[in-house]
């Protein structure tokens, strides 16, 4: 299982998300998860298409898709267990938090 943590930005973006929006993210991060468990598993290289991408204008972060003008970006950090991958979210909400 993945390791998380979240910015105090990412906190303060995601208490402004409606409910309707709090669920599609949700929704999002589950499929978001299930492909991370599948990649330490090496049964996946990477994410389903449309789910996540790279962030041309900030190096080594990405962006996860939940709606089209949703958005949660995040980059991938130090292993805090042996073997699993730890996930830092940065940021959500739509375009305008993007770098």
């Amino acid at each position: 299982m993945p390791t998380h943590e979240e910015t105090a930005a990412f906190l303060r973006d995601y208490r402004r998300l409606t409910p309707a929006q709090r669920a599609r993210l949700t929704a999002a991060q589950a499929a978001f998860i299930e492909d991370l468990r599948a990649m330490e598993a090496g049964q996946r290289t990477w994410f389903r298409p449309g789910l996540v991408r790279k962030l041309t204008n900030a190096p080594g972060q990405f962006e996860l898709r939940w709606a089209s003008d949703g958005r949660a970006t995040f980059s991938l950090g130090a292993e805090q267990r042996s073997g699993r991958l730890h996930i830092l979210w940065r940021r959500c909400g739509t375009h305008d938090i993007l770098p």
